[in-house]
């Protein structure tokens, strides 16, 4: 598992490092966001989905523990 990995990104040739950073890199193929808040909202799901395309993974987990259950805290998110 790796934390905070950077992200950088390139625009026109410009690389703008530490842009974005990913919660956790597991495997090198699982992105997972870290929340606690009420609920999950699209923003979030937009958030992976962004990583995903970004960094070229393909499956990535938003998990939120502000719930009661864990597992009610939970949506993957594909691309």
């Amino acid at each position: 598992v790796q934390r905070q990995c950077i992200l950088p990104i390139v625009f026109d040739g410009y690389r703008i490092g530490g842009a974005y950073r990913i919660d956790l890199l597991v495997d090198r193929q699982l992105v997972v966001e870290v929340k606690s808040v009420q609920r999950i909202l699209p923003l979030h799901e937009a958030q992976v989905r962004t990583y995903l395309r970004m960094s070229g993974h393909k499956v990535g987990l938003v998990l939120n523990f502000n719930t009661v259950l864990l597992r009610d805290g939970i949506r993957r998110i594909s691309v």
